[in-house]
């Protein structure tokens, strides 16, 4: 059975447009929820001195500060990221560091202990946007290189799009925004693209192989050649992240949740939006030329 993409094209806009404007609202009115890499916070490395003291245990413990804890290495240390009320004074971070270590006792060792301030956070602020900006300059220099036409501008504005729906759903979520969620962004987005070229790949081919057959027929017989392609590493990646999220623990939780959501608007972005735009293009002509 075929299915018929272009039948819907209209639809597509709407619903784009409605992820675009709540995107927006959402980032001007809630804003991003910053995680402990850019609003501050504390960061201790410990090493429980039993094995009977477990990961559990400690964020048991700690639950009132609302901690964020990772084993690191292999020899069972621990990261814990506690973060800080807004403003909060050098008094008020060692009195919560003291408070911290007063509810942890004689369970663990201390590596390091480090507090990270309102400027450090805004640094690292500044650049994950700035890491951000120069990742979708990159592409955009690739799409134009590797595209031209109708092609190039589907793919740069379907990009966009990508890139404000990605901000627009840690917003929304109110999932934490960390060096972790600029990794998941810039990781959808490049999958996202990468479907966009094998499916621009593939209406080339057809275009030079059916002359006269309309666009939007074409577009569909592209997609639904891909389609068996496009469900296989979608569904994978997507079983990849549910492990993730049902066996990783709560650190990977944020990022598995974060990174479906990706694949799926990828896909999208991918069938709906830069096909249709390229729909609207005289592909025939420019192919000529």
């Amino acid at each position: 059975m075929k299915l018929k993409f272009m039948k819907y094209r209209k639809l597509s806009y709407w619903i784009a447009g409605a992820l675009i404007a709540l995107s927006i609202i959402s980032l001007f009115v809630r804003g991003l929820n910053y995680g402990i890499d850019f609003a501050g916070g504390i960061s201790m490395e410990v090493k429980p001195v039993s094995t009977e003291y477990t990961i559990d245990k400690m964020r048991a413990d700690l639950e009132q500060f609302n901690p964020e804890l990772q084993s690191v290495g292999n020899d069972g240390a621990i990261l814990v990221r506690v973060g800080l009320p807004k403003g909060a004074t050098d008094a008020q971070q060692n009195q919560r560091v003291a408070e911290i270590k007063n509810i942890l006792g004689d369970n663990v060792e201390y590596s390091q202990v480090q507090i990270v301030g309102p400027k450090i956070g805004g640094e690292l602020v500044r650049g994950g946007i700035l890491a951000v900006l120069f990742s979708f300059i990159l592409m955009s220099v690739y799409i134009w290189a590797r595209y031209r036409g109708g092609y190039a501008i589907g793919s740069f504005i379907s990009l966009c799009l990508d890139f404000v729906i990605m901000f627009g759903f840690f917003s929304i979520t109110g999932l934490e925004f960390n060096q972790t969620a600029i990794a998941v962004m810039l990781t959808g987005i490049g999958y996202s693209i990468n479907d966009k070229v094998v499916n621009y790949d593939r209406i080339e081919e057809n275009i030079k192989k059916y002359h006269k057959m309309p666009m939007d027929d074409l577009i569909d017989l592209s997609v639904n050649e891909m389609m068996r392609r496009t469900i296989m590493t979608g569904v994978s990646t997507i079983l990849a992240m549910v492990a993730l999220y049902l066996f990783g623990g709560p650190a990977l939780r944020d990022f598995a949740i974060a990174m479906t959501f990706a694949v799926v608007m990828g896909t999208f972005t991918s069938i709906y939006i830069s096909n249709v735009i390229l729909y609207h293009f005289n592909l025939r002509d420019s192919d000529k030329k």
